[in-house]
């Protein structure tokens, strides 16, 4: 019989609506609530899709819908103030695509107080946090607020069948990394440990058959709930050294969020050795099996291909040591900025400092 110890665990969840189809509940999720003004907001490569759940609303009755596509990657401060000034006279939000949508609903939500209703078509998993990351003067900042948490979210696989696998891979690291994060926290518990192994499982073994198979319905469903639960163990559990990292170096140089978070995630696990306590694995075997992984998924193994200069590495090791998150293990700021160089090189993550 295995030891249970003491722990605390509290979490505040949305609404979940979870099925192929679902986001026809929308409509009517608005309606029983008393929201008539909504404001879609999506990135530009999403407007296509925007515009279909506008016409949908406007079948159910809906008179005066709005869309912004103005959300960009790490969220820049410039787009929050005329977006704040787009949803003073709407009623709720409705944030349709990847993190970044969701990211600037989120900091209009803080701003307004206006509820927002979340349908991710990526595997971010940011929908189901209190947390929001915005980009001012060339630092990311991570933010936690329990106004920000969507009121709804709506996990329909139909929207997801047309991101395309070089895309769908690395969202889905970015949300395997919240839930390696979970089991390494302060805040774990057996039941974070559970639905953190849970993401884990569902999304390794969904993203190589997304690439093998872009269409299938199984694997994107199995990707989609991977995220789902990763998103609700970062809410229960927070963030760590592996989101500063990515933090540091891809909100200062603009890098791809994605592929800067699964650049990272094999190298931040070789320095959390405690990982292996919450897992049947050491943490030799885990960081070996995230690196076999990226390879399968094609994923760009350096941040020297995805933009970051050498140079930067001295930069980015400053800012991610400084205020850095708890670690299970002391951090230094020579082996942050060896693991960053490492990165940075594109060598394999190895358990060795």
């Amino acid at each position: 019989m295995d030891t249970i110890n003491p722990f605390v665990f509290g979490i505040t969840t949305p609404k979940v609506f979870f099925g192929p189809g679902t986001v026809k509940e929308l409509s009517g999720e608005l309606q029983v609530r008393g929201l008539s003004k909504p404001l879609i907001i999506c990135s530009p490569s999403r407007a296509s899709l925007a515009r279909r759940i506008r016409n949908g609303l406007c079948e159910a009755g809906f008179t005066d819908v709005e869309i912004l596509d103005t959300a960009k990657v790490h969220n820049p401060s410039d787009i929050i103030g005329p977006a704040v000034r787009r949803a003073e006279d709407r009623d709720v939000l409705v944030s349709v695509g990847g993190g970044s949508a969701v990211g600037l609903g989120k900091s209009v939500a803080l701003r307004t107080g206006i509820p927002q209703v979340a349908i991710p078509t990526t595997y971010s998993g940011s929908e189901m946090t209190p947390i929001i990351g915005e980009t001012k003067d060339g630092k990311k900042t991570s933010t936690t607020d329990p106004r920000i948490l969507p009121k709804v979210v709506i996990y329909d696989v139909e929207l997801t069948m047309d991101l395309p696998a070089k895309v769908a891979a690395p969202s889905g690291i970015n949300a395997m990394a919240h839930s390696f994060e979970a089991l390494y926290s302060r805040q774990a518990s057996p039941l974070t440990n559970h639905f953190a192994l849970e993401s884990i499982r569902a999304l390794s073994g969904a993203l190589p058959a997304i690439v093998s198979n872009p269409s299938s319905v199984e694997a994107r469903t199995s990707a989609l709930y991977g995220a789902f639960l990763a998103g609700m163990m970062a809410a229960a559990t927070g963030i760590a050294l592996q989101h500063k990292l990515a933090h540091a170096a891809g909100g200062t140089l603009g890098l791809p969020h994605a592929e800067t978070h699964s650049i990272f995630l094999p190298h931040s696990i070789a320095l959390s050795s405690a990982l292996a306590q919450s897992t049947e694995d050491s943490a030799e075997g885990i960081v070996a099996g995230l690196n076999e992984l990226l390879r399968l998924l094609e994923i760009p193994v350096g941040l020297k291909n995805i933009g970051m200069q050498e140079a930067d590495i001295d930069r980015v090791a400053d800012i991610a040591s400084d205020t850095p998150y708890w670690n299970p293990r002391p951090l230094e700021k020579t082996k942050i900025r060896e693991i960053i160089r490492r990165a940075w090189a594109g060598e394999q993550a190895r358990a060795d400092l």
